[in-house]
C-alpha cells in the first residue's frame, strides 16, 4: 500500500472512528499507525513496516498471528455455518468447546454458560451468584434473599459494564459513572508498594486477609460473592499478590459461605506459566470467567464456567422462574469456538504450557536490569506477564506528573525501534504471544530498555540523575 492510500485511510479514521480508551484530541493530532496484515509474532502496517506485538494485541493473541490451524478451522466451520443461535437450539462447536473448557477447568466446575467478551463474563456470574442465593434449596428460610451484595478488592478492574464497573475501584474507570453503580464491599489487595497500611510484603498479606475475614465475618449473611482477578491485577498495573493469598481468600470464601469468583479474562489460557491462574494455588472458584485468549486472538468469544450446585438452583417448572433470563444474540457462535477448539488444540499439540518455562526464566532475567534503573519504581512479573511501572524519585516512590505522559512516550519511542506496547498510565505492560521465541524476548526487553533510559534521561522534569 502506497503512503497516499495510508494517508487517505488515516484521515478517514480521525473523521469517522471513536477509538477505545484514547483521547481523541490527541489522536488527531499525531500521525496513526494502521495495521493492515499479521504474520507469526509480527504486526504489519499499511506502508509494510513490521513490528513485534508486545501486548499481544491487548492480551488476546496466543500462537501468533495468522497461525494455519485456527485459520483452517474458521474457514472450515464457515463452509458449513456461520452463525445460528443457542436460544432454543444446539450447534456442535459450542458443544464441543464446553467439553474441552470443561476438561481443563480447575475441578468442580462443569458448566459453561458463553458470551461476547470479558465485561459480560463477569456480569454474568455475578447475576448468577445474586440469583443462585435467592434460589438455593436449603438455605435457612431467613437467610434467603438477603445474600446480595459483592466483595471486591482495592485497585481492581473487571469490565465496563455497569455490574463490572460496580466490582471494579479504578478511578479512571469508574469515578464518574459511581452514581449509577451498585455498592460494594472493598477488600484490600495486597501490594505494598502503595499499599494503605505500609507493611512489608508477608505482613501486607497477613494484614490484608486479616481486613478481608473481618468484612465476611461482620456481612456474611449479606455477600453473595466475592470476585478476585487470581494471582495478577491486570488493568490496575500488572500487580501480582503475594504467594498463598488467594488460597486463602478461597478458604475464607467456603468458611463463610460466600461464592468466588475467579476473573481470569486477563490469566487464563497460559499468560502466568500455567493454563489457568488459579492452578498455581490448586484454587476451584465457583465461577470462572474466560475470554481474551480463549479464540487465541481471533474472535469474540467469552465464557462464564460454573458447578453443578449452582447449575441446580436454576432448575425447576417454567412457571417458577428460576430460569436464567440472560443472553446474547452471538452466544456460543459457531466461528468464535472453532477458533476456541483449534486454539485449545495447539495448547495439546506443541505442548505450549509445557515449552513456556525457558521463555519466563529468560524475560525474569531481563528484567532485573530494568531494576536497575533510576527511574524504575518497581519491576513486577507472573509467567509472561510483567509490568515495570516508572516514578519521578525512585526513594519517595513520587510519580511522574501525569501530563508528561511518560509511559505513553516511551510505548510511542519502541514504536520506531518496530515494537508494539501499551501502557497502563506510568506502568509499562509486558504480555507478548506465548509464541514469542527467546531471540523476540531478547529483542523486545533490550528496545524497552533503551526506550525507557532515552524518554527517561530526556525528560525535562525527571529529576537529578535522568
Amino acid at each position: 500500500m502506497t503512503k497516499r492510500k495510508t494517508s487517505i485511510l488515516a484521515n478517514l479514521d480521525k473523521k469517522f472512528l471513536w477509538h477505545p480508551f484514547t483521547q481523541m484530541k490527541e489522536w488527531g493530532m499525531q500521525d496513526n499507525l494502521i495495521i493492515e496484515r499479521g504474520k507469526g509474532n509480527y504486526l504489519i502496517d499499511t506502508n509494510g513496516r513490521k513490528y513485534l506485538d508486545g501486548v499481544s494485541s491487548l492480551w488476546v493473541n496466543i500462537h501468533g498471528h495468522r497461525k494455519k490451524e485456527i485459520d483452517s478451522a474458521i474457514k472450515k466451520q464457515i463452509d458449513k455455518i456461520s452463525h445460528s443461535t443457542l436460544l432454543g437450539l444446539g450447534n456442535i462447536p459450542s458443544i464441543k468447546l464446553a467439553e474441552k473448557l470443561v476438561k481443563i477447568a480447575p475441578k468442580g466446575l462443569t458448566k459453561v454458560f458463553y458470551s461476547d467478551n470479558g465485561s459480560t463474563a463477569v456480569e454474568i456470574a455475578l447475576k448468577m451468584a445474586f440469583q443462585y442465593w435467592k434460589q438455593a434449596i436449603g438455605n435457612r428460610q431467613e437467610a434467603m434473599g438477603k445474600k446480595t451484595k459483592f466483595v471486591a478488592f482495592t485497585n481492581a478492574y473487571h469490565g465496563d459494564t455497569f455490574g463490572s464497573m460496580s466490582v471494579g475501584e479504578i478511578d479512571v474507570f469508574v469515578k464518574k459513572y459511581k452514581p449509577l453503580l451498585f455498592p460494594t464491599f472493598k477488600a484490600f489487595y495486597p501490594y505494598c508498594y502503595r499499599c494503605p497500611i505500609n507493611k512489608t510484603y508477608p505482613d501486607c498479606k497477613i494484614s490484608c486477609i486479616k481486613r478481608f475475614e473481618e468484612i465476611l465475618k461482620s456481612h456474611h449473611n449479606e455477600i453473595a460473592a466475592c470476585i478476585i482477578e487470581p494471582i495478577i491485577q491486570g488493568a490496575g498495573g500488572i500487580i501480582v499478590s503475594p504467594p498463598g493469598f488467594l488460597k486463602k481468600v478461597r478458604q475464607l470464601c467456603t468458611k463463610y459461605k460466600i461464592l468466588l469468583i475467579a476473573d481470569e479474562v486477563a490469566t487464563g489460557f497460559g499468560r502466568t506459566g500455567k493454563m489457568f491462574a488459579c492452578e498455581h494455588e490448586n484454587v476451584s472458584p465457583d465461577f470462572l470467567c474466560l475470554a481474551k485468549g480463549i479464540t487465541g486472538g481471533y474472535l469474540p468469544l467469552a465464557a462464564t464456567l460454573t458447578t453443578q450446585k449452582i447449575y441446580n438452583a436454576f432448575l425447576g417448572e417454567y412457571k417458577d422462574l428460576k430460569t436464567f433470563f440472560h443472553g446474547h444474540t452471538y452466544t456460543g457462535n459457531p466461528l468464535g469456538c472453532a477458533a476456541a477448539i483449534a486454539n485449545l488444540e495447539i495448547f495439546e499439540k506443541e505442548k505450549t504450557i509445557q515449552r513456556l518455562e525457558p521463555k519466563i526464566k529468560l524475560l525474569t532475567q531481563l528484567l532485573k536490569r530494568l531494576k536497575n534503573l533510576p527511574y524504575a519504581g518497581d519491576v513486577r512479573q507472573k509467567g509472561l506477564m510483567a509490568g515495570i511501572e516508572l516514578v519521578k524519585d525512585k526513594k519517595t516512590k513520587k510519580a511522574f506528573p501525569m501530563e508528561l505522559r511518560i509511559g505513553s512516550k516511551i510505548c510511542m519511542e519502541a514504536r520506531k525501534h518496530g515494537l508494539i506496547i501499551r501502557p497502563l498510565g506510568d506502568t509499562i505492560v509486558i504480555m507478548p504471544p506465548l509464541s514469542i521465541t527467546t531471540d523476540e524476548i531478547r529483542k523486545m526487553m533490550d528496545i524497552i530498555y533503551r526506550c525507557v533510559e532515552f524518554v527517561g534521561g530526556n525528560c525535562p522534569s525527571a529529576g537529578a540523575g535522568l
